[in-house]
């Protein structure tokens, strides 16, 4: 089958690699939509430094980033035929979603990120049977496809427990940013903040629901806390207290993953504020702890979702709840991959790239 695959940082088509074969509670599907993640940009630099975390962390998928990688776990795919012993009732034809896990010798492995189980960036691809969720008929497969980075934004804000009068504040606008954006829109949050460079996520997290949209080139992103009863520093929480003034609390989600960034964020966030940290940095970074700890900052990392998240992140998608379209800025042919990897390091030309692997 034709592929695309990672190789000593380059993506290449493969016009025979190996065909999958589906093994007791595993699925084959046809891949009919994959997304171009953040993750895989940097996978396709760094994949060496990943495995080798992958490793620290106990990882079980051993990956080995010398050897071919077909990466892609943002996808959704036609079921084939179900392996040997299965229990599914999904018919050959139906269309999916899974969250991108399956099982290796040594422990669950992520789809797309091992040597085991090929990503989304192929013609076909085997999943995990009791992970399947069937598409709803009307939504589109590209939509459908982006489930799972939209599961990861449900996630954070899931773990950020924001009380219902915070103010929440998203670095960054890209997919990942979108999806908390959505999250925290769909949970009441109001007012949520986003900021980023390029203008086309600016429009983009504006569609998602954003009640104010800044362009940090213009203006301070963490300079509305006053407007909106939040201290913006130690001597208003000081007067605050004193004066026995009702304040509200303030959230920040960054989803931008660059060095500099927790440091930035730490200097921004006003006293008592928690921070959660969603983008993926791939470098060694520095922060100063004595102004978090002077301002009670609290800080949390948050990594993927649970299976009930991916559920309603679906059932959102489909309901129009989330406007997964307003993310989605091409769509490629599988041949095409390289150059969209290149394409989606753009932030001032897209946001949410998807490969259809049958083109």
């Amino acid at each position: 089958m034709r592929a695309i695959v990672r190789r000593a940082g380059k993506l290449e088509l493969n016009e025979n690699w190996p065909e999958p074969a589906p093994g007791p509670g595993q699925t084959l599907v046809k891949t009919l939509a994959c997304g171009v993640c953040g993750s895989d940009l940097h996978a396709l630099d760094h994949l060496e430094r990943m495995s080798e975390f992958s490793r620290r962390c106990g990882s079980a998928s051993g990956l080995d980033a010398s050897q071919g990688v077909v990466f892609g776990h943002e996808f959704c795919g036609e079921i084939i035929a179900h392996g040997p012993g299965s229990t599914s009732t999904l018919a050959p034809g139906t269309r999916v979603v899974a969250m991108p896990f399956a099982a290796g010798p040594s422990g669950m492995e992520l789809v797309g990120f091992s040597n085991r189980f090929s990503g989304g960036f192929a013609e076909r691809m085997v999943l995990t049977e009791a992970l399947l969720l069937p598409v709803p008929d009307d939504l589109p497969s590209s939509i459908a496809a982006m489930t799972e980075p939209f599961a990861v934004g449900e996630h954070a804000v899931a773990m950020a427990k924001a009380p219902q009068d915070a103010v929440t504040l998203v670095l960054g606008c890209g997919p990942i940013g979108l999806a908390v954006i959505a999250s925290a829109k769909a949970r009441g949050l109001h007012p949520v903040i986003a900021s980023d460079f390029s203008p086309m996520r600016r429009a983009a997290a504006a569609k998602m629901g954003a009640d104010i949209v800044i362009d940090p080139a213009v203006e301070n992103p963490y300079g509305r806390w006053s407007e909106f009863d939040v201290p913006a520093n130690l001597a208003e929480r000081g007067a605050a207290m004193a004066t026995g003034r009702a304040t509200r609390p303030a959230m920040i989600f960054e989803c931008v993953g660059a060095p500099g960034m927790l440091q930035a964020v730490i200097e921004g966030a006003p006293p008592s504020a928690r921070i959660v940290v969603v983008g993926a940095c791939m470098e060694a970074d520095r922060i100063e702890p004595l102004m978090a700890i002077n301002k009670q900052l609290s800080m949390e990392f948050v990594f993927a979702y649970t299976a009930d998240e991916f559920a309603l992140t679906l059932k959102r998608l489909a309901s129009g709840e989330i406007n997964g379209a307003a993310a989605l800025t091409m769509e490629a042919a599988l041949a095409d991959t390289p150059q969209a990897f290149e394409l989606a390091r753009q932030a001032d030309q897209h946001v949410k790239i998807v490969i259809d692997p049958q083109r």
